[in-house]
């Protein structure tokens, strides 16, 4: 049986795969354009939307690890999921009905970073599940079946990107993109409330952990927990300065304009989706800190690349060397923090979030510094040293330790 029907067919994986398709709808709809609406369009400083980033990583941490212990010590993760897509929906529909300085704060440093717990409770959900189906999917590993549903989020990223192409060519304002968010964010809602499993349907056991949560925030601080989420951390502040960076970029081209920068996400999304999908079955040859370094040492190039090629053609083969390289930090860290934290998936899921956090602290650092410092071509100089940094150190703390992906499972045909 292949990836894709099992996923069909286990209502929790059905579930997991629809929440990342409409994350990836509401993402693509503002992520490529904060900075560029916060700035340009409500009027904040450059020095304010990093305060805005900075907050925003704060409130992602704390929620993330409150909600993941609760969810693992009394397993109402649908609760937990419904309060998370409601603090969305309420940030978005703020900037659609009463745009202002203080709604976009709101919305991005407390209600957005609120709502981002959902996908770590919704990765929690599909880890659940994963043992009864891992079995029928014979040499299939976990890491695949994960990255098949987080590639979800990459095709709708794509296809909500290429509307954008035709829709600002047409002459639409970009602070429509939050309606289309918000729309999205209604879904998902939606989804959280009515889809989730329930009765027969839950075919896995999710025992409550009996921690407290002093416990279970001092196994979140072990050196070895805590070391791989500062570096992981560090490798994925590319990706925040890549959000940050290109709307600033393009819109100080000659020659770019807002349908380009839809463009572009677009087609870094379309590569990133058979990579999500393949990727992974190399973790049976290849370590995961490996790929990491790999993937993430690409896709900082394209970074530095920006803003020189930007005018230039060669500014599309970027889209290549980011989907190929970024994929790498995307999905594999699903299933290296489950295996770090095994028997704790809301935890291990909350790890998402801690690492966001941290990216985009690093990230909004960055912005500043270099900012300060330079230009954007500073920002993604210092932010590729960062990445590279902690790629190495992933790589080297892991390269000889039990903490290795296990090969993929393999099951005798009946």
């Amino acid at each position: 049986m292949s990836i894709f029907a099992l996923i069909a067919r286990s209502p929790a994986l059905r579930l997991a795969a629809l929440a990342m398709l409409f994350l990836g709808f509401q993402n693509a709809a503002i992520a490529p354009y904060v900075s560029l609406i916060a700035i340009e369009k409500i009027g904040l400083s450059e020095s304010a939307f990093s305060l805005v980033l900075t907050l925003g990583a704060i409130v992602s941490v704390t929620s993330a690890v409150l909600m993941g212990v609760m969810g693992d010590r009394g397993g109402r993760r649908q609760g937990i999921a419904i309060v998370t897509a409601l603090a969305t929906l309420l940030g978005l529909t703020l900037m659609v009905y009463a745009p202002s300085p203080f709604a976009l704060i709101l919305c991005h440093a407390v209600l957005l970073p609120l709502g981002s717990s959902l996908y770590g409770q919704v990765f929690a959900l599909a880890r659940l599940a994963l043992p009864e189906t891992s079995q029928k999917a014979g040499a299939r590993s976990n890491d695949a079946i994960l990255g098949s549903v987080r590639a979800g989020m990459s095709v709708s990223f794509m296809a909500m990107l290429v509307i954008w192409t035709f829709a600002f060519r047409a002459g639409m304002d970009v602070m429509q993109t939050y309606l289309a968010a918000l729309i999205a964010s209604c879904i998902l809602a939606a989804l959280m409330v009515w889809a989730w499993p329930k009765g027969a349907q839950i075919t896995w056991a999710d025992a409550p952990s009996g921690q407290s949560f002093r416990a279970a925030l001092a196994e979140l601080a072990r050196p070895l927990v805590a070391s791989r989420l500062v570096m992981l951390g560090a490798i994925n502040s590319c990706a925040v300065l890549y959000f940050v960076l290109i709307g600033l970029v393009f819109d100080a081209s000659q020659t770019r304009t807002t349908a380009d920068i839809a463009l572009y996400f677009g087609m870094v999304a379309g590569w990133e989706v058979p990579c999500l999908i393949y990727l992974p079955r190399l973790v049976a040859y290849i370590p995961r800190p490996t790929l990491i370094a790999i993937g993430s040492t690409f896709y900082t190039l394209h970074i530095v690349l920006m803003p020189i090629w930007v005018d230039t053609p060669y500014l599309w083969l970027g889209t290549l060397i980011a989907g190929i390289g970024g994929t790498a930090f995307i999905g594999l860290p699903i299933g290296y923090y489950q295996d770090l934290l095994h028997g704790k998936p809301g935890a291990a899921s909350s790890l998402l979030a801690l690492q966001k956090a941290i990216s985009d602290i690093l990230g909004a650092a960055v912005f500043g510094i270099g900012m300060a410092l330079g230009g954007f071509q500073t920002v993604a100089l210092i932010g590729f040293c960062i990445t590279a940094f902690g790629s190495f150190a992933l790589w080297q703390a892991d390269r000889a330790r039990w903490l290795m992906p296990p090969p993929a499972l393999t099951v005798k045909e009946s």
